[in-house]
C-alpha cells in the first residue's frame, strides 16, 4: 500500500496527516496548550479511595485527578495489554499470564490507602469532564519492542501473520531477555535483526532505570517522563514498513527528524522531506478538504445516498439513509448496494474521526439474512486497516449493529470544535416564530412591573424577529397595546443574538 506522513507544523499546532493512495486515512492534531498525556509516567498520591466503585483518584499534578480501576493495579497481563492498547499483545505458548506480583486481592483498599505515593501511567487522556485513566502498569514503547517492567510475559504482535517470523522473534526474545522485565515484539521488528533487538533491549532498561532513579527524589506529585511528541510518534510508529515517505514544511522539524533518525534508525533517513512550496502543504495534498468533510454531520455516498454521524457523551451513532438513490430493478438489490457502500464509508469515518467507545450503526432494513451478512462482513473487513482495537456484534433484524472501538483521547472532531453558544450544543435553535412569541410574553411582563401608566415601549429585537413581530404577529402587538393602552415601538438591532430582547417600559 502507498503510504504518506504530510506534517504541517506552526507555532503553537501540529497535524500529521496519513495518506494511503492520496487520500486521507488518519489525522493527528497536537497543540502546545492540548498535548496528549497518553504515555506519560507520574509520580502520584492517592487521593481518594472509592471502595464502592473499587477505583481511586490519584493526583498527578493535573487540574483533575486521574482515575485508577482496581483491575489497573492487580496484576492481569491481558487486560493490562488491552488497557494501554498494545498492538497486538499476545504471551508466548511456553508463558502464563498469571504471574501477579501483588496480592492477588480485588478490593481496592486492601492495596492502596489514601496518602500513598504511586507510579503510574497515563492510558487515556482527559475526556470532556473526566480525568484521565491511569495504570500502575508501565510500559515503554521503542520502535521495535515494548518494554513491561511490571510483568514477565513475552509476546509477538498478531498484526505479523507469518508462523515463522512470529517463531523467529519469539526465540530472540527468549535468547536475549533481560530478566525480570517482560517484552512485547512489535509489528516493526518483523525481519529486524537480533542485534538491533538485543540494542533496544538495553536501551529502554535503561530508560526504565533513569525513570526508577528520578522517582526517588522530589517533590510530589510530578512527570517522571514524557512520551515523545506526535511529529517523533509518527516517526517512530509508522516510518517503518508502513510510510513510503514523511513530508513536513519546517526546517527545523525536518532537522530534528533527521537528528532522531540518525541516532535511532538512520536507514530511513531518505524517506524524509522538507515541503519548499509556497502553497500551504496541506493544501498542496488536498488535505484541507478531507477535514472539512471529516467536521460535517451528513456525509454524502457515490450512490446518492447519505449517512448520519452524531457524537454524544456516552456513544456515537452512525444512521444509513437511502437519499436520491432509487436504484434499478428491486427494493432489496437498491438498499444492500446503499448499505454495502456505506460500511466501507462508516469504517473510513470512523477511523479518520477517531471514533470511539460505542458506536450504534443503524443501516436500512433488509429482508434477507444473506444480505445483512454481506453488509456485516463488509464493515469488518473495511475495519482490518484500523489499528485502533473493535469489537463488532452480529447485526440484529432491525439493521442495527453495535461495536465498540477503543477510545484514548478525544475525536477529531471534538479537537477541531467547540459547543455552538447560541444552541449550547444541541444542534438546534429556536425559530423565529417562537422568539417573536417569547418577545411579546417579555413585553407584558415589563409593562406589568412597570405599572400600565406611561410613556411608549421601547422594544430591540433581533431584525429577523423585528420583521415577523411588525409583519406576520403585528396582531398580537396590537392586542397588548389595546390591553394596556400603551405605544409599543419595535427597533430592529443587528447587534442582538436572535434570542436576546431589550424592553425599556417606564
Amino acid at each position: 500500500m502507498s503510504s504518506e506522513l504530510v506534517v504541517n507544523v506552526t507555532s503553537g499546532e501540529t497535524r500529521v496527516a496519513l495518506l494511503e493512495h492520496g487520500t486521507l486515512a488518519e489525522l493527528y492534531v497536537e497543540r502546545q496548550s492540548e498535548r496528549s498525556l497518553v504515555g506519560n509516567i507520574y509520580l502520584g498520591q492517592v487521593a481518594k479511595i472509592l471502595p464502592g466503585m473499587q477505583a481511586c483518584f490519584v493526583d498527578i499534578g493535573l487540574p483533575k485527578a486521574a482515575f485508577l480501576y482496581v483491575d489497573d493495579v492487580w496484576d492481569n497481563a491481558r487486560e493490562f495489554g488491552e488497557l494501554l492498547g498494545i498492538e497486538g499483545f499476545e504471551a508466548t505458548e511456553e508463558e502464563s499470564f498469571s504471574t501477579p506480583r501483588v496480592a492477588p486481592s480485588r478490593n481496592i483498599e486492601d492495596l492502596l490507602v489514601e496518602g500513598q505515593q504511586i507510579m503510574v501511567q497515563v492510558a487515556k487522556d482527559p475526556i470532556g469532564g473526566k480525568g484521565a485513566r491511569v495504570t500502575t502498569h508501565v510500559s515503554l514503547p521503542g520502535r521495535n519492542l515494548v518494554l513491561l517492567p511490571t510483568m514477565n510475559q513475552l509476546g509477538v504482535s498478531r498484526r505479523i501473520v507469518s508462523e515463522d517470523e512470529r517463531a523467529r522473534l519469539r526465540e530472540i526474545l527468549k535468547r536475549t531477555r533481560i530478566q525480570p522485565y517482560g517484552w512485547i515484539a512489535r509489528t516493526a521488528s518483523e525481519g529486524a535483526k537480533e542485534e538491533e533487538i538485543k540494542a533496544e533491549m538495553d536501551f529502554l532498561v535503561k530508560l526504565w532505570e533513569s525513570i526508577k532513579r528520578n522517582a526517588d527524589r522530589g517533590p510530589v506529585p510530578r512527570l517522571l517522563y514524557a512520551e515523545l511528541d506526535i511529529t517523533l510518534r509518527a516517526v517512530r510508529d509508522l516510518m517503518v514498513g508502513e510510510v513510503d515517505k514523511l513530508i513536513i514544511d519546517s526546517p527545523a522539524e525536518y532537522r530534528r527528524i533527521l537528528a532522531f533518525l540518525d541516532a535511532n534508525l538512520p536507514r530511513y533517513n531518505q524517506k524524509i522531506q522538507l515541503y519548499e512550496g509556497d502553497e500551504p502543504i496541506f493544501d498542496a495534498f488536498h488535505i484541507e478538504m478531507e477535514i472539512s468533510r471529516a467536521l460535517e454531520k451528513k456525509i454524502w455516498l457515490k450512490s446518492g445516498g447519505y449517512i448520519l454521524i452524531e457524537e454524544t457523551e456516552a456513544l456515537t451513532t452512525i444512521d444509513v439513509n437511502s437519499g436520491r438513490y432509487v436504484g434499478k430493478h428491486n427494493l432489496e438489490e437498491t438498499i444492500l448496494k446503499i448499505n454495502l457502500e456505506a460500511a466501507k464509508e462508516i469504517a473510513y469515518q470512523i477511523r479518520l474521526r477517531n471514533l470511539g467507545g460505542i458506536i450504534i450503526i443503524d443501516f436500512i432494513d433488509m429482508e434477507k439474512e444473506s444480505s445483512r451478512e454481506l453488509v456485516l462482513q463488509a464493515l469488518k473487513d473495511a475495519l482490518r486497516k484500523d489499528r485502533s482495537p473493535t469489537t463488532v456484534l452480529k447485526m440484529s433484524e432491525l439493521g442495527l449493529v453495535q461495536m465498540t472501538r477503543k477510545r484514548v483521547k478525544e475525536g477529531v472532531g471534538k479537537q477541531l470544535r467547540e459547543p455552538c453558544p447560541h444552541c449550547d450544543g444541541q444542534g438546534w435553535v429556536r425559530s423565529t416564530v417562537t422568539l417573536c412569541y417569547e418577545a411579546l410574553r417579555e413585553i407584558q411582563r415589563e409593562i406589568a412591573h412597570c405599572g400600565v401608566l406611561g410613556g411608549d415601549v421601547h422594544v430591540e429585537v433581533h431584525p429577523e424577529v423585528a420583521h415577523m413581530l411588525c409583519e406576520e404577529e403585528r396582531s398580537g402587538l396590537e392586542e397588548l397595546e389595546r390591553r394596556f393602552h400603551r405605544k409599543i415601538l419595535i427597533k430592529p438591532n443587528p447587534k442582538l443574538h436572535r434570542d436576546q430582547v431589550e424592553v425599556m417600559a417606564r
